[in-house]
């Protein structure tokens, strides 16, 4: 499957259903989620350069981050990425929100990397984005908390890539932002990797899997449906 197909795939999803339409896309860290996700929405709004006038949005999961004073104060600082270091009754909260009707812009939180914290109010959702592109990596934790955010997807999508790339480009990653080599291995193989094995036992609970073959640049994606869907593989 390629990005065209999933750019159809969206687009079927908004033709078919009155009401708004929530994508999520999950998978481990550093599997290229924002990557694919700012790929389909660019692609998705090539016609309505106006923010305003857009009819899709990205609101990542990522802004949901405790900041790290709280995470100090509960003694998880060390953990960071972890379940319980989200609010994951705020981001429910959210996506609830904008699946209702709207007429004023909702303002979504964002994550900056430089900074390693969570900023509020930085991604305005107007009212004419009726299919919301959400991507992070618990949205099928099967917990009652994460459940919440999985009953507010229309559907979910897994993302998997090579693990040897994506442990690469996730250590480089904490790398360019700030973390010596050692610490930046030392927190995948400790953080990270203990995060990405929760992250792939629910997998199979996906609607769609999707493997990047190649993050950046051109993405080869094929889709594949396990035994529970009762569906072909392509």
């Amino acid at each position: 499957m390629k990005v065209d197909e999933l750019v159809a795939r969206v687009r079927q999803w908004k033709a078919t259903t009155e009401a708004p339409v929530v994508i999520g896309v999950v998978g481990p860290p550093g599997v290229g989620k924002t990557t694919l996700v700012d790929r389909l929405i660019k692609e998705l709004n090539k016609n309505s350069p106006e923010p305003a006038s857009q009819q899709f949005a990205h609101v990542p999961m990522d802004g949901f981050h405790l900041s790290d004073q709280e995470l100090t104060r509960l003694g998880i600082l060390n953990r960071k990425g972890a379940p319980e270091t989200f609010d994951v009754h705020g981001y429910a909260a959210l996506l609830q929100r904008l699946r209702s009707e709207r007429d004023a812009v909702v303002y979504a939180p964002g994550f900056e990397r430089t900074l390693e914290q969570a900023i509020a109010g930085v991604i305005p959702v107007f009212p004419s984005a009726t299919t919301i592109l959400t991507e992070g990596n618990y949205l099928l934790l099967d917990s009652p908390a994460w459940r919440a955010v999985r009953s507010q997807c229309t559907e979910v999508w897994y993302c998997e890539q090579d693990d040897s790339t994506r442990t690469q480009r996730l250590i480089q990653r904490h790398i360019d932002f700030g973390k010596s080599p050692a610490a930046a291995e030392a927190w995948v193989a400790s953080v990270d990797e203990r995060n990405a094995q929760l992250i792939r036992a629910t997998r199979e609970d996906a609607d769609l899997i999707v493997t990047l073959e190649e993050v950046v640049g051109a993405a080869w994606l094929k889709e594949v449906r396990g035994p529970a869907h009762g569906a072909e593989t392509i």
